[in-house]
C-alpha cells in the first residue's frame, strides 16, 4: 500500500512539473514584458499563437492617457519583408491593434513602440515576437487529445517508479501506457494536427516536425518495451522507455513547427524559438531609450 502511494505521489508530481516546465518554455506561450509608465510597471503578454479565421488581436495592458502614443509594426515571417505600421487605439480597457489573418502556419513577426508626447518610453524592436496562425481546433478533440496524453505521460511515469520500486504490475502499466500513447498521441494528435495546419503527420518520414516525431520516438520505445516483457521480465526495457518519454516530453511543442513560406506558399518545419525567445524584462526609459527604434 506506502509502495503504491509513493510511485503515484512521486509520478504526479514529476508529471505536473514537466507539463508546467513545457508550458512555460514552448514557443506558443505568450512572450512577457513590463512597460514603465509614470512610475508604475504593466505586465504584457504578446502572443505567439493565434487560432481561427480572424485577425489576430495584439492588446497593450496600459491606461488611456492623451500623451500615449502606441504603434504595431510588422512583417511576413520568414523573409526579407518591409515593416508595416498600424496605430494603435484605447479599447475596452486596452490598447489594441490587430495583424491581417494569415493561412494555416502563417507567421509575423511584431513589435510595438509606446511614444510618451514625443519621448520613446518602451519598444521591444530588437527582440520582435514571433506569432504562428492555425486554424481552430474543435474544444473537444483538444481537450480529449490532452487528457489521453497527459494520462500517458503519468502511467509512463508510475510505470517508471514501479520498475524502482519493483512493483509486480510493470508490465501491465506498460501496456497501458502504449495503449495511452497510441490513442492520444498517433491518432488523437494528428486530427489536431490536421484541423490546425491542414496535415495529417508531418514527421518522419514526411517531415521533420518535432512535436509528431518525439511522440512517435516514444510509442517505439514503449513498444519495445511492452513486446520486451511480453514473455519474460526484461525492466530495463520499461525504466527506458519512461525515461526517454520523460527527457522528449519536456521538449516544447513546436519548436520544429510547420511555417507557411510566404514567398513559395509552401508549408515546411521551420523554428520557432521558446525558451531562449521567453523574456522577463523591466523597460525602464533609460533602457529604451538607447535601443534603436523605428
Amino acid at each position: 500500500m506506502k509502495k503504491n502511494i509513493y510511485i503515484w505521489t512521486l509520478a504526479i508530481i514529476l508529471t505536473f512539473a514537466s507539463a508546467i516546465y513545457q508550458r512555460l518554455t514552448g514557443p506558443t506561450h505568450p512572450q512577457i514584458a513590463q512597460i514603465n509608465f509614470n512610475g508604475k510597471l504593466y505586465k504584457q503578454k504578446f502572443i505567439r499563437s493565434h487560432g481561427g479565421n480572424d485577425n489576430a488581436v495584439i492588446q497593450i495592458n496600459l491606461p488611456e492617457h492623451a500623451n500615449l502614443n502606441l504603434i504595431l509594426y510588422y512583417k511576413l515571417f520568414p523573409g526579407n519583408f518591409e515593416w508595416k505600421k498600424t496605430q494603435m487605439e484605447f479599447k475596452n480597457g486596452k490598447w489594441q491593434a490587430q495583424l491581417p489573418h494569415l493561412p494555416p502556419a502563417g507567421k509575423y513577426q511584431y513589435y510595438i513602440k509606446v511614444l510618451n508626447g514625443n519621448i520613446p518610453i518602451y519598444t521591444n524592436s530588437t527582440s520582435p515576437v514571433t506569432i504562428r496562425f492555425k486554424g481552430a481546433v474543435p474544444t473537444w478533440i483538444l481537450i480529449i487529445h490532452v487528457l489521453f496524453m497527459f494520462t500517458a505521460m503519468l502511467f509512463s511515469n508510475a510505470t517508471g517508479f514501479m520498475v524502482l520500486f519493483k512493483h509486480s504490475k510493470q508490465k501491465q502499466y506498460a501496456i497501458l501506457t502504449l495503449i495511452l500513447l497510441f490513442i492520444g498521441g498517433m491518432i488523437m494528435g494528428p486530427i489536431v494536427q490536421k484541423f490546425a495546419f491542414d496535415e495529417f503527420w508531418t514527421g518522419i518520414p514526411k517531415g521533420w516536425d518535432l512535436t509528431d516525431n518525439k511522440t512517435l520516438v516514444a510509442f517505439i520505445a514503449w513498444v519495445i518495451a511492452v513486446a520486451g516483457n511480453w514473455k519474460k521480465k526484461h525492466p530495463a526495457f520499461i525504466l527506458t522507455a519512461a525515461v526517454i518519454t520523460l527527457i522528449i516530453f519536456a521538449i516544447p511543442h513546436s519548436m520544429f513547427g510547420s511555417t507557411l513560406d510566404p514567398q513559395t506558399g509552401k508549408v515546411t518545419q521551420g523554428i520557432i524559438l521558446g525558451a531562449f525567445a521567453y523574456r522577463t524584462g523591466i523597460k525602464t526609459l533609460e533602457q529604451n531609450t538607447k535601443n534603436k527604434t523605428k
